[in-house]
């Protein structure tokens, strides 16, 4: 089972899709993570991001998802361990351009597709979040969400994660609400690949929900997708 959560910046995604593939006992893809280490890449080497570079940086560079036996995600790049260093405010910045590349989608489009066919096997299923799971890497997908939530609200969320990051100055709220409404018009209005809902995703706003509200909301629709039941009439 392949199952995409789609969303603009702090709607919640990464962290309820990493729960719910832990208690599903599937795999979480996170494919953002793949972006940010090329964004590192980008950002260690001190490139501007073209698709002229990024051709040449990606054929010298390996970037591979692993799983420990904790059940930890660890990020490698180059087989160093950036799962870290690909977090920070820089990084994010960074990804959000890249992300818009043609040379970097098509190299990464395969590499997302391969690790979820290898995951689904084994675990019975895969979590996937990003900008466009749904609409591009993902388009036959068992089941898709789209989660959403107010900019004040997002912005506060991230802010929180800058707080908790190690090593990480945290930027005042109103730059990072200004980030996350830069990422937004960007994600929205580039022209590979843009952030919109699936016509065939359930959409979940997440303003006023808390946490572990909305791993239950996602998780009961996968048993409802799981009993045959259309999960699309909900939310």
């Amino acid at each position: 089972m392949i199952i995409t959560i789609d969303g603009p910046a702090g709607a919640g995604k990464s962290s309820t899709a990493r729960a719910v593939a832990e208690r599903q006992s599937f795999r979480y893809l996170d494919t953002g993570a793949l972006y940010r280490a090329v964004a590192l890449a980008f950002v260690e080497a001190e490139a501007t991001p073209t698709d002229a570079k990024a051709q040449t940086l990606l054929s010298n560079c390996a970037i591979d998802l692993q799983f420990d036996d904790a059940g930890a995600l660890h990020v490698l790049l180059n087989g160093t361990e950036v799962t870290d260093a690909i977090r920070t405010s820089e990084v994010g910045d960074m990804a959000s351009q890249v992300a818009a590349l043609p040379a970097v989608r098509e190299a990464l489009l395969p590499v997302q597709r391969q690790i979820a066919m290898r995951w689904s096997q084994s675990t019975g299923g895969v979590v996937a979040d990003g900008r466009d799971t749904g609409t591009v890497v993902f388009p036959h997908a068992d089941l898709k969400f789209f989660m959403d939530a107010s900019l004040e609200e997002r912005a506060r969320r991230r802010h929180e994660e800058y707080q908790a990051a190690p090593n990480e100055e945290t930027p005042p709220l109103e730059a990072v609400r200004d980030e996350i409404r830069r990422r937004d018009a960007h994600d929205r209005e580039r022209a590979l690949a843009p952030l919109r809902r699936p016509d065939d995703a359930v959409s979940i706003d997440t303003t006023s929900m808390t946490f572990e509200e909305q791993v239950e909301a996602i998780e009961a629709l996968i048993e409802r997708a799981k009993a045959g039941t259309d999960p699309s009439s909900s939310h």
